[in-house]
C-alpha cells in the first residue's frame, strides 16, 4: 500500500520527539492499514498540555498510540504512583509516564507543573473527560495545569466516522475558565 504524505503531518522541530525512522514507519503503516489518518498541522511548541477528545473506549488508546508512534511525538502521561513498582517501573519510566500521588487535586496540579518546569521540551497528554464513560462535560484539571504552567493546550479530536485524528491547533488560557 502506498503511503500518502497527507495521511501524516510532519512534526515541527520544537516538538518533543521519540522513536526511530523504523518505529515511525511501522506505526504509520499499521495505523493507515486500519483506514485511519492524522489531519491538521501540529503546533511547533516545545511545551504543551495535549488533550484528545472524546475518550470513550480503550480502542482510543490503540489508535492514539499508533498515531503518536507514527508521528514520532513524545507524549508524557500521568500514572498513579502505586503503579511504579517492579517489574513495571522501568517500562513506565521508558514509556514516559510521570508518577503522581492521587491524594489531593491541588497537589496533582502542582506535581505536574513542577514536572513541566523541569524539562526543556515536554508535552503532557491528558484525556479531558478523565474517564472513558461518556462524559457530559470536560473536567477542568488539564486547563488549570496548562494555565499554572504557562503552557498552551494543544487539542486533538477523534472522528470515528471519518477514521481521522485531527490536530485542532493550540489554545492559550486566559485564566477565565468558563469564558475560555
Amino acid at each position: 500500500s502506498s503511503l500518502m504524505p497527507q495521511d501524516f503531518p510532519d512534526l515541527p522541530p520544537l516538538v518533543p520527539q521519540r522513536g526511530t525512522a523504523y518505529s515511525r514507519a511501522l506505526c504509520r503503516k499499521i495505523f493507515i492499514h486500519q483506514g485511519w489518518k492524522v489531519a491538521g498541522e501540529i503546533p511547533n511548541l516545545p511545551k504543551a498540555v495535549a488533550i484528545i477528545s472524546p475518550h470513550t473506549s480503550n480502542i482510543d488508546g490503540w489508535y492514539g498510540f499508533l498515531a503518536i508512534g507514527g508521528l514520532g511525538l513524545k507524549v508524557t502521561v500521568l500514572g498513579k504512583d502505586t503503579l511504579f513498582k517492579p517489574p513495571f517501573a522501568p517500562f513506565l519510566n521508558w514509556a514516559g509516564l510521570i508518577p503522581v500521588h492521587r491524594d489531593s487535586a491541588h497537589g496533582l496540579t502542582e506535581q505536574v507543573v513542577t514536572t513541566i518546569q523541569k524539562y526543556d521540551k515536554i508535552w503532557v497528554g491528558m484525556a479531558p473527560e478523565g474517564t472513558r464513560k461518556k462524559a457530559e462535560k470536560m473536567k477542568s484539571g488539564f486547563y488549570h495545569i496548562a494555565h499554572a504552567a504557562g503552557v498552551p493546550i494543544v487539542m486533538f479530536s477523534f472522528d470515528y466516522d471519518h477514521k481521522t485524528i485531527y490536530s485542532l491547533g493550540a489554545f492559550t488560557t486566559t485564566g477565565h475558565y468558563q469564558q475560555d
